[in-house]
């Protein structure tokens, strides 16, 4: 699968801007982590692109992405996408076994996070944000409290990744997109 196929799917599915830019967040995500590692940049950045692309037709677990996993199948979607985005619930029966399907766990939630944070930053930017600036956050559950924060720590931990400097990898893939995320803010790119 190419990634116009895969962002077909998604504009096809998914109907919320703020999903499709967390889609995209996952997705730069999983291609730094993909390139970091020597693996197959474009499976891992379409994985990443297409796991969630069923949460505006099942918004809850087991059903996303359970009954996702068949649409993405008569997609013809490769079955080592469609084993990740299972592997990617929690889903018992779909324990994550491999470095795509731990990287895409441990990238998932993350995202969310780290978007919320450069939201109520003055520069309202990825460009200026560092991992110490989310860890100040973590510590209020209030803030972002949608957030499965121990997700994220397992995540991280499963990965083998220490916890801030996933989440520092994680920041500097999301900056590569900055515009499409609309977390430019008041800042641009460094040159």
């Amino acid at each position: 699968m190419q990634r116009n196929e895969a962002l077909n799917v998604v504009n096809r599915y998914v109907k919320n801007p703020g999903l499709v830019r967390h889609m995209l967040s996952v997705e730069a995500a999983m291609r730094f982590y993909a390139q970091k590692e020597g693996a197959d940049v474009e499976l891992w950045g379409i994985t990443g692109l297409l796991h969630d692309f069923d949460w505006e037709i099942h918004p809850s677990t087991p059903a996303h992405p359970l009954d996702g996993a068949p649409m993405l199948r008569e997609l013809h979607v490769p079955e080592e996408i469609v084993r990740a985005i299972l592997a990617h619930s929690n889903l018992p029966e779909y324990p994550r076994q491999n470095r795509m399907e731990k990287a895409l766990f441990a990238c998932d939630e993350v995202t969310g996070l780290i978007t919320a944070v450069a939201l109520v930053r003055p520069s309202k930017s990825l460009y200026d944000l560092e991992a110490s600036s989310v860890k100040k956050k973590w510590k209020d559950k209030a803030f972002a409290a949608g957030t499965n924060r121990a997700e994220m720590e397992v995540g991280a931990q499963d990965f083998g990744v220490p916890l801030w400097e996933h989440v520092q990898n994680v920041i500097l893939a999301m900056r590569t997109i900055a515009p499409e995320l609309g977390l430019e803010g008041n800042l641009t790119a460094a040159a």
